[in-house]
């Protein structure tokens, strides 16, 4: 089932921009990351592994509560050790975890992680199946979907049923009660059975989105290779009629920016990076603050400038410390690097 099952009925919607909440729901896998307890070394070299807890979606998630705003995962984690533990971290963030199920069968997904000294990200992944793959339809919580100001989501839960419906399902859900569709594909060929399949899947989605965040690598994948600096092979291929945001995430040289009447780019935050894991989506959970507390972000460039230079702060300042959900940034920490880096 494609694009065409489950757009017909969504294209007409409009946002309601009079929404009174600011609820960001993310939806999608959460999981168990190991990183090296030192840098620069590949998985098999690495001496020692500390765990942290991942999963972009929920990522998201603990970015947004972090920073000060309200949000929920849904998803789906063992009965184990693991699973209880992910809950747990969900709670102390304040995140709401309501969505939340726990499965008796498969175990809690495992993903080690290492930044390569030669810079290239290196993934080895445990899920066969894990959790996360097997949300059912029936187990989601439609009332807390119905409450987000914006839906947001990737394309790891569209490998495999019954995750696969769920998903589907979910944004139906989102986008018929007013929420605004966030996508950040977040590709991981590792996990799917061909780049042929990762391509025609994430596509089938994306004309459903109103805001994309997509990296250089994943335009050039897309696309079957064109320049991923080249704005019209964006603007051509990717932009969308009903998109009202498209930005392009590149690391520590900031980000591009493409709407319906504008397009732009706003130069990155420097500092001394440690470990990228998990800083794409604390720049997604900077972006997605923003919008939920104003919509009208969209629509006024200046606006939207100043959003994405607080989203750029938010990856720069989680690069700088290893793992992911626990170097989410406080609002307090990215307003003092903006502060420092004007100075």
């Amino acid at each position: 089932m494609g694009e065409n099952a489950i757009s017909g009925d969504l294209k007409n919607i409009a946002i309601d921009t009079g929404r009174s909440e600011t609820l960001v729901v993310c939806f999608g896998e959460m999981l168990i990351d190991f990183v090296p307890t030192v840098g620069g070394v590949s998985l098999a070299e690495a001496p020692a592994f500390k765990k942290a807890p991942g999963g972009a979606p929920a990522n998201v998630a603990v970015g947004v509560s972090r920073l000060g705003g309200s949000s929920a995962f849904v998803g789906k984690v063992g009965d184990d050790e693991f699973g209880r533990m992910l809950a747990e971290i969900l709670r102390l963030n304040n995140v709401d975890s309501s969505g939340m199920r726990f499965d008796h069968e498969a175990r809690t997904a495992l993903t080690f992680v290492t930044l390569r000294g030669d810079g290239e990200r290196e993934f080895l992944f445990f899920r066969h199946p894990s959790a996360d793959m097997r949300l059912l339809e029936s187990e989601l919580d439609k009332n807390l979907i119905q409450k987000a100001k914006i839906f947001h989501y990737g394309s790891i839960s569209l490998i495999e049923e019954p995750c696969r419906s769920t998903q589907l399902a979910a944004m139906k859900i989102a986008k018929a009660s007013g929420s605004l569709l966030s996508y950040d594909p977040n590709l991981r060929l590792a996990l799917w059975p061909s780049e042929e399949a990762a391509r025609k899947e994430i596509m089938s989605i994306w004309n459903l989105a109103d805001v994309i965040k997509i990296s250089e690598e994943e335009i050039t994948f897309l696309t079957g290779g064109d320049d991923p600096y080249d704005d019209e092979v964006v603007l051509q291929k990717l932009f969308h009629p009903n998109l009202k945001l498209l930005v392009v995430s590149e690391g520590p040289n900031g980000c591009r920016y493409f709407t319906q009447e504008f397009k732009g780019k706003v130069g990155g935050v420097k500092v001394k990076a440690v470990d990228t894991t998990g800083a794409g989506d604390a720049f997604v959970s900077g972006l997605l603050n923003s919008l939920a507390s104003d919509l009208t972000i969209l629509n006024d460039e200046k606006k939207l400038r100043e959003a994405l230079l607080f989203a750029n702060a938010c990856g720069a300042i989680t690069a700088t410390e290893r793992g992911a959900i626990p170097a989410m940034p406080t609002m307090n920490a990215v307003q003092d690097l903006l502060s420092s880096s004007r100075s």
